[in-house]
């Protein structure tokens, strides 16, 4: 699996040369319709969804509730709606969000849908700056809040521009929201909202019990370009797709353990390093773009050992029946391995935290891609708790590390990321770092 990138969020990157602030703005003949205004045809419909069609619009009734979403999903993409109000109208657009019930304001992205003027009042002036219309759910708040909307019972036009990890509302033609998701630097904000990390999904409406109607939906998907071994923005790579530069042959055991490598002295650290890079080249080298494990030598890790909070990116392939895994912080592991071999945690699926003893640590669901196919981890690690996205998927929700050293003592704030040998021949690409301090 190759990651991928719209051309217009590369634009982002300063090498290109193309401006920070350009926008698609294409012609309506370019856009496909997501309502034909007669069925339902191309959305899922849950069973305690009440949305209806009302005159040729998506209408949800007063005392309505439930998701509606589209059953095909987008990554990169402009979407144009118009909608319609009731009198302190609450509801939500989701955006790259999975194909399921549950909270998708955290777990994919609410785009809010809000009568301002009447919510203010219905909810006593409690409302927060980022939940008012157009506002990216508890994240990141409209400039523009008043003399918005037309009166309820009016129609609103209003579009939405998804480039990457930048995030553009306009409503009545006016730009209230053109946020970078990246630029969030609170961990907790981050910790609570996986579901900005997702690079697709699908969109649709979150109904909050409120009379709304929804017509003339149309999306322009965005091309996409191969960014093979180069980082998407605000991202640093580990692997430039040449060399090994940036990483050494993890010490020995038992000097694997960080707490015995740590009470090394310099003499004896110099001198198991040698040892440990040695077998490193015998074993691990650059393979057309991949970093190609034998099967036969020890395990990779980091150069640096000081990483702390961070989301990784990196893409893995294993033989039939392989097993490997990623330890953040040097401690063991996000679990790879052949989720179609025998046994019954295999069969769970890669993702989980393999050595967790006491906080659980198997992945919610199995997302895994064939073995000798690509596969992409997203790894979010915020204090000692870690999320997963496998292939898109959250595998592994806000569960937390457990320190396999010592169990007594809490993880370790900082240490190196390693990829673990297990006795098969491995492949990872595409790996990529965003610090989060």
């Amino acid at each position: 699996m190759k990651i991928i990138y719209s051309i217009f969020a590369a634009c982002l990157i300063a090498a290109t040369g193309c401006q920070s602030n350009s926008l698609p703005n294409p012609d309506e003949t370019e856009f496909t319709p997501l309502f034909d205004g007669k069925s339902f045809l191309g959305w899922s419909q849950p069973e305690n969804n009440q949305y209806k069609i009302t005159d040729g619009a998506i209408h949800l009734p007063a005392g309505g509730k439930g998701n509606l979403l589209t059953e095909k999903q987008y990554s990169d993409f402009v979407l144009r709606f118009e909608f319609k109000l009731s009198p302190g109208a609450n509801n939500g657009l989701a955006i790259r969000a999975p194909l399921q019930s549950g909270s998708l304001a955290y777990e994919g992205m609410e785009l809010q849908i809000l009568d301002n003027p009447g919510a203010r009042e219905k909810y006593e002036n409690k409302l927060r700056p980022n939940q008012y219309h157009g506002a990216i759910y508890n994240i990141a708040a409209p400039n523009k809040i008043d003399d918005l909307l037309n009166p309820p019972g009016e129609w609103n036009t209003q579009e939405v521009i998804a480039l990457g990890r930048r995030i553009v509302v306009r409503v009545n033609g006016r730009k209230i929201v053109d946020y970078d998701l990246n630029s969030i630097t609170d961990p907790m904000i981050i910790r609570k909202h996986p579901g900005i990390l997702r690079a697709s999904g699908h969109i649709g409406f979150l109904g909050h019990n409120d009379e709304v109607f929804f017509r003339n939906l149309r999306i322009k998907e965005l091309p996409v370009v191969d960014r093979e071994n180069r980082p998407p923005p605000a991202f640093t790579s580990l692997f430039d797709g040449q060399s090994l530069a940036g990483w050494n042959g993890l010490l020995l055991p038992p000097n694997d353990n960080p707490i015995k490598r740590v009470a090394l002295t310099p003499e004896a650290r110099i001198a198991a390093q040698a040892i440990a890079d040695e077998n490193m080249l015998a074993h691990w080298r650059v393979e057309e773009g991949t970093i190609h494990f034998d099967g036969k030598g020890k395990s990779l890790s980091t150069a640096r050992h000081d990483y702390a909070n961070y989301e990784l990116h990196c893409d893995w392939k294993i033989t039939a029946n392989g097993d490997s895994g990623i330890y953040l912080r040097g401690v063991p592991q996000v679990q790879i391995w052949d989720a179609r071999a025998e046994g019954e945690r295999k069969q769970k699926g890669s993702g989980g935290l393999f050595n967790n003893e006491k906080g659980g640590g198997d992945p919610d669901k199995k997302a895994d891609h064939a073995a000798g196919t690509w596969n992409r981890f997203r790894i979010l690690i915020i204090g000692d708790r870690v999320h997963v996205f496998l292939n898109n998927q959250l595998v592994l929700k806000d569960v937390p590390l457990e320190n396999y050293w010592d169990r007594k003592s809490p993880l370790p704030p900082s240490g190196p990321i390693e990829l673990q040998a297990h006795g098969n021949p491995l492949w990872f690409k595409n790996i990529y770092i965003r610090e989060i301090k």
